[in-house]
């Protein structure tokens, strides 16, 4: 992953130069180069080729969704992150395929976790192992993949475990299958309910309140406190 060259698009100076200067301290970046606008950061890649463009979001003239739009039809696309400080636009960058979608004030750590994600891991990640959950029923125990599980809902100090096919009730706390189970795709979207992000087939937002669809067409509200964080989520996956 070293160096790597780097764009950054950002309209306001003091925003530029910090993310310049941020960027260039990471022993992986090999060369940084800024652009003011959206405009000026085409005419840099009709001369250069990069790795990843830094960019911000909303700009005048070409916004940094658009450009993005742009990008994606390069013969060889450089990864995009956003770097900006309004969240809602979170769910549009994951349409454009983003590799991440990083919050102003920029922290230095944060950085470093989207500059891991745009060069990528040494190695691929293994998948999840995928596990059989023993369940209970009328004396009879039967064993249900954990593949299979659509959501989880917490009842009491019992969860409820939702698949295709039905559910199944387990005396296990909402709180330590997410601690569980949270490497293998599952999040919190409320206080009483996790998702299997691999089943999510669809996001909603609608007057302020986002919810997902998943596989079957159950729709599920995600709480506010939960919403920013799915947004990251959904923004840093990458489609297979």
């Amino acid at each position: 992953m070293a160096g790597l060259k780097v764009l950054v698009v950002d309209d306001e100076r003091p925003a530029l130069d910090e993310l310049t200067y941020l960027l260039g301290q990471d022993e992986r970046v090999g060369q940084v180069l800024g652009a003011s606008s959206a405009t000026d950061a085409l005419r840099v890649l009709r001369e250069t080729a990069v790795d990843a463009v830094f960019l911000d979001v909303q700009m005048p003239g070409l916004s940094g969704l658009e450009l993005g739009e742009l990008l994606g039809n390069f013969r060889t696309p450089p990864r995009i992150v956003f770097v900006t400080a309004h969240e809602e636009h979170a769910l549009r960058a994951f349409d454009l395929q983003a590799v991440d979608y990083v919050l102003k004030p920029v922290r230095a750590d944060r950085l470093a976790e989207a500059v891991r994600r745009v060069g990528g891991p040494a190695e691929a990640p293994a998948p999840p192992t995928d596990v059989q959950i023993p369940v209970e029923l009328g004396g009879v125990t039967r064993f249900v993949q954990r593949s299979a599980i659509t959501h989880v809902e917490a009842q009491g100090d019992y969860a409820r475990l939702h698949t295709g096919a039905g559910s199944h009730l387990v005396r296990t706390p909402l709180t330590a299958l997410e601690e569980e189970w949270g490497p293998a795709g599952f999040v919190r979207i409320h206080r009483s309910l996790l998702v299997a992000m691999q089943h999510v087939t669809e996001v909603r937002m609608e007057a302020g309140r986002c919810s997902v669809v998943i596989t079957g067409g159950t729709e599920l509200g995600v709480s506010r406190r939960h919403t920013r964080q799915l947004r990251e989520r959904l923004a840093r996956r990458t489609q297979a």
